[in-house]
């Protein structure tokens, strides 16, 4: 499968039905495919060979993600940048990953102003929404390309290259194949409900998780509303208005989405499936979540070099056959996919036996291809034949996966091994905390110390001595942590992550002034 071999499937099922809404405007699926034949010949005509790679820089909007599947019409390899990321790492994705056309939002304008010069491989560079004095818009550029359906064979399977987050230096051009989106599509609609047409509420970053879980829905001919910025009190309009029957969060949001005051009110029964997933989610959350949004809430893990279904939680696998709360799960990952091979490895290589803890490992067709022009990097995450996430983890018996750190983040205080997202969980089980950051600072007496940053909750206050008693009545004095600090907010990267570099970086900084 291509990546537009998923809207084709879509149209079979109903040409006419809504692909695409954004506001008020509806795009058809033909209409979708329409434009796709179009944008393909346009790049045929500006010279754009099959396999060469062609950059979306643009916030969620319906005509820019109907350009991805015109990359894939012509064969091309669709690499998405984040909108949010700065023009330094911008121009580095576009030079290092040898993007030759750069379709983008007028929003991003001054951006592209700034780094074209410095990309004089660009084939084509033009703006979706309207004409610029350095970049045609869209409908000018497609003037005159043919009407008809566009047919080019592609030369290999590379479909997709996404870059990594970047917080550990530049990133890396992951290399998606069409056999990789495969795999998690079939997962995907294997492992979630999917009842009738679906309707997926796009409000994360199409460039990121909830882009490629578009492919499922277009599979089954459902509609993608996609929201232009992130905006809850729409999110929860839209939810009504639509009848949305699946959508994905990153926690953050969810968590102010369980501030919302307008939560109690809305109509949410049309939810078959509210994935969330990106960053562990606080079992006290969760379990809010459960009882004040549904009965539909769902878990995904994964990465970029094995989107999204590493391991799965169905809605009800958070429930007993009772009805009640499987609270003992909600920390788990779920268990791994049935098209995935998981294991836990230690240093040295050797696998290691349920409920030990080491690397989570991953091995199947949803492993990507590796890294673009990188092979020491490729070579490095694939040792001993096996894809390493650099999370830390353990299997328990029933076969749920337990991410305790990741393995960067793992804290060595009086010779005991601390994982802050343990003591994180902890914190984050305290009503007054809203989020929180745990890192590790050198000490001359524990080697290092643990060190807790909070955030509050909206009008609440927490006194540091009660946050370290909190944990250390839940976790023990080791765990507990030596310094608390309250921050009015965390560090965040553009999608939304806690920045713990940032975070040791502000503390270590604060010690030496």
């Amino acid at each position: 499968m291509r990546l537009i071999d998923y809207l084709d499937k879509g149209a079979q099922l109903g040409a006419d039905a809504p692909c695409f809404t954004m506001g008020e405007r509806d795009l058809s699926y033909a209409q979708v495919q329409a434009l796709s034949h179009r944008v393909g010949h346009g790049l045929v005509r500006a010279g754009v060979a099959p396999g060469e790679k062609v950059a979306v820089l643009s916030s969620n909007d319906a005509t820019a993600f109907g350009c991805v599947f015109g990359i894939s019409r012509a064969a091309a390899v669709w690499c998405p940048v984040n909108p949010r990321n700065e023009i330094a790492e911008t121009r580095f994705v576009l030079q290092a990953f040898d993007c030759v056309a750069l379709l983008f939002h007028s929003a991003y304008a001054a951006m592209v102003q700034a780094m074209r010069a410095e990309l004089p491989g660009l084939k084509a560079l033009v703006c979706i929404d309207r004409r610029l004095d350095f970049a045609p818009a869209l409908a000018d550029w497609l003037d005159g390309v043919p009407d008809g359906p566009l047919q080019v064979t592609p030369v290999d399977d590379l479909v997709m290259l996404p870059g990594t987050g970047g917080t550990t230096g530049q990133p890396k051009g992951v290399m998606l194949s069409g056999r990789n989106l495969e795999a998690m599509t079939a997962l995907t609609l294997m492992g979630y409900p999917f009842e009738g047409r679906p309707t997926y509420l796009a409000l994360a970053p199409l460039t990121h998780a909830a882009g490629v879980l578009c492919l499922p829905m277009l599979a089954l001919g459902g509609r993608i509303v996609i929201m232009g910025k992130p905006d809850l009190d729409d999110f929860l309009a839209l939810i009504e208005r639509h009848g949305v029957t699946h959508t994905f969060l990153p926690p953050t949001l969810i968590y102010m989405l369980l501030l919302h005051p307008r939560l109690a009110q809305a109509r949410l029964d049309s939810l078959q499936c509210f994935w969330y997933g990106a960053a562990p989610m606080a079992t006290a959350r969760l379990e809010e979540a459960l009882r004040r949004i549904g009965p539909v809430m769902a878990q995904l893990f994964g990465q970029t070099e094995a989107p999204m279904m590493v391991s799965m939680m169905a809605p009800r696998e958070h429930f007993h056959a009772d009805g009640s709360i499987a609270t003992e799960r909600l920390a788990s990952a779920g268990r791994p996919g049935p098209l995935v091979q998981v294991a836990i490895m230690d240093e040295a290589g050797q696998l290691l036996s349920t409920g030990e803890t080491g690397e989570i490992v991953v091995r199947g067709s949803l492993v990507m291809l590796g890294y673009y022009k990188n092979p020491e990097a490729t070579l490095d995450a694939g040792r001993h034949g096996w894809h390493h996430t650099g999370d830390i983890g353990r299997l328990s018996e029933d076969g749920y996966l337990y991410i305790v750190d990741r393995a960067k983040d793992m804290i060595i205080s009086g010779g005991f091994n601390v994982y802050s997202a343990e003591v994180e969980q902890a914190l984050l089980q305290h009503p007054a905390i809203q989020d929180s950051a745990v890192v590790g600072l050198p000490d001359d007496k524990w080697g290092e110390r643990v060190v807790a940053v909070l955030q509050l909750a909206p009008g609440q206050t927490l006194a540091p001595e009660e946050a370290q008693a909190f944990v250390k009545a839940r976790l023990g004095s080791v765990k507990a942590p030596k310094q608390v600090e309250v921050w009015p907010e965390l560090p965040r990267s553009k999608v939304g992550k806690v920045l713990k570099k940032e975070v040791r970086a502000t503390l270590l900084a604060h010690r030496a002034g």
